[in-house]
This record gives structure tokens, C-alpha cells and sequence, in this order.
């Protein structure tokens, strides 16, 4: 059992029978009053967003987690599939259990949380940063790169980002899996 003081962001407790991670916490302190810790807490098996005020001191009851690297497999009807690299078990998980489904390619290694007292997986993490291969992008002309000016690019997944005017069909780039944005161009 663990108490509100041991709060701390990327915690995940079971509130109302539910899994939350904790997004933000605080606490509040009057002088007349007890203190009070706040959270705002983002859903794991459901999609809500929820604040919870506890007295300090209270009890929380948080969800051990392991994470565990696995491989991207394929997609089907049933979900996405994926096998862990140690002992080649496959599962296969929801879309709405993948951080970022548009960006994932065959054989990609990923990090998934199992709960630690069901064995289920919660989600599906990908890397930070991913490189892909540019499929299909208007051709830049020479001297664009003054301004700022971003084009649509067709990565090999399948997904659109937005890329400098430079950025040429064929080349590599890095992209931020959490936002979705270029970072950079790979040699």
C-alpha cells in the first residue's frame, strides 16, 4: 500500500476499479486546514480524464507494471500483433492501445506494459523518435529553403508529415513518434 505521498508522474493506480496514469499532481496547504494532493489522471483501460482529491496521507493503491520490449509483427481484423523478443510469445492488442499506430513498420521493436497483476497488456509504446524512408513528395525547388515552408510527404507506413521544402523523395527522415512532426534528415 502506498500513500499520496508517494505520487509521481507516469504513476498508474487503480481509482474506482479503473487504471489511470497520473498526468499532473499537486498539493494544496491552508493555514487552517489539512493539506490536500490533487491529480489529473488520464484513463488506461478507458479513454477519460479525470482530477481526484485526496486528504494528504490517504492511501492510494498503485498497479505494478512491467515493460517489456517487443517486435511489431503485422496487422489484421483482430488488431495489431506483436512478439516479445525473449520468449517469442505473440499478442495481439487493440488500435487504441498503440501510442501511435501510423508510424509503426514491420519488425520495429517497441515497449509494452504488461500489468503485473492481470499479465495483460495496457499499451503500446513506440520509440521517440523513428526514422522512415520518404515514399512520395513534391519535388522542392532551389532556393525555397529561406523561409519556414513545410510540404506533405508520404512516408512508408502509409502517413502524411509535414517536411522542409528540401526534403526529396527517397531520403530518410526522422520523425517524432509522440507528435507526429519532422525532426531531421538522416544520412
Amino acid at each position: 500500500m502506498s500513500t499520496t505521498a508517494d505520487m509521481r508522474s507516469g504513476l498508474i493506480i487503480k481509482v474506482d476499479g479503473s487504471l489511470y496514469t497520473v498526468i499532473e499532481f499537486g498539493q494544496n496547504k491552508t493555514a487552517r486546514a489539512a493539506a490536500k494532493v490533487w491529480a489529473k489522471l488520464k484513463g488506461v483501460d478507458n479513454t477519460r480524464t479525470i482530477e481526484v482529491t485526496w486528504n494528504s496521507g490517504e492511501t492510494i493503491f498503485p498497479v505494478r507494471v512491467e515493460k517489456k520490449p517487443y517486435q511489431y509483427l503485422y496487422k489484421d481484423d483482430t488488431g495489431y500483433t506483436f512478439m516479445d523478443v525473449v520468449t517469442y510469445e505473440q499478442i495481439t492488442v487493440s488500435e487504441s492501445m498503440v501510442d501511435a499506430p501510423r508510424f509503426l513498420k514491420d519488425g520495429q521493436e517497441v515497449q509494452v506494459s504488461i500489468n503485473g497483476e492481470t499479465d495483460l497488456p495496457m499499451s503500446v509504446e513506440l520509440p521517440d523518435k523513428i526514422v522512415l524512408l520518404v515514399t512520395y513528395s513534391e519535388p522542392g525547388m532551389r532556393g525555397d529553403t529561406a523561409t519556414k515552408t513545410l510540404k506533405p510527404a508520404t512516408v512508408e507506413t502509409g502517413a502524411t508529415v509535414n517536411v522542409p521544402l528540401f526534403v526529396n523523395e527517397g531520403e530518410l527522415i526522422r520523425v517524432n513518434a509522440k507528435t507526429g512532426e519532422y525532426v531531421e534528415r538522416v544520412k
